[in-house]
């Protein structure tokens, strides 16, 4: 019995081993990534890049980043959200003066805005459901409008702030719509347009 623990035990510890990757060998496959998306192959490099999650650790800071903030637009563009929102906020938390990702994401969290506009107007007949909607918006409108003010203030859009006006007139927040301009210029400071991976 001994002997055949020992040797379970020794081909888990083998099969471990034979999956364990050396930094190098996820730094290569962080290469050929982004070989996939500089070259068009948004399947392949998904695909690869959901390979790369798991020992994403063993990246440097910089090119961690970098890949979380490419896995998180090869996930928006394949219609996943939720999985673009999670690596998307990873990059915002480490660089939270990169104004890409902060765009990004305030984008995506209006999909759930949007979402919930549809069903508050869908439920107007159920004053308690509008009402807990209502809340639920209110929520996900305050999620999405700081990350849309940094955009916005690092690379002002008409169309952008015209949507921050409209949101929170949308929530009756006269007081942070008087002071969007001087909380625009607060943030204007320290931009960063692009990730350095060295």
């Amino acid at each position: 019995m001994l002997k055949k623990a020992l040797l379970i035990l020794s081909i888990s510890f083998s099969a471990v081993a034979a999956h364990a990757q050396t930094a190098d060998e996820v730094y290569n496959q962080y290469l050929d990534f982004n070989l996939y998306r500089l070259q068009g192959e948004a399947d392949k490099a998904l695909t690869l890049g959901q390979d790369i999650i798991p020992n994403a650790d063993k990246l440097k800071v910089n090119v961690r980043n970098n890949f979380y903030y490419s896995i998180g637009n090869l996930f928006e563009n394949d219609g996943q959200s939720v999985k673009a929102i999670e690596y998307y906020e990873k990059v915002a938390a480490a660089v939270p003066n990169y104004y890409v990702v902060q765009r990004a994401l305030g984008y995506q969290y209006l999909k759930q805005v949007d979402d919930l506009r549809a069903k508050i107007n869908a439920a107007q007949s159920d004053i308690n459901e509008n009402k807990r909607l209502t809340m639920l918006y209110v929520a996900a409108v305050k999620k999405a409008l700081p990350y849309l003010e940094k955009a916005q203030a690092c690379d002002p859009n008409d169309d952008t702030l015209a949507l921050i006006k409209t949101l929170y007139k949308n929530i009756k927040d006269q007081q942070a719509l008087t002071n969007l301009n001087t909380r625009l210029q607060g943030l204007s400071k320290n931009c960063i347009d692009l990730l350095d991976d060295k």
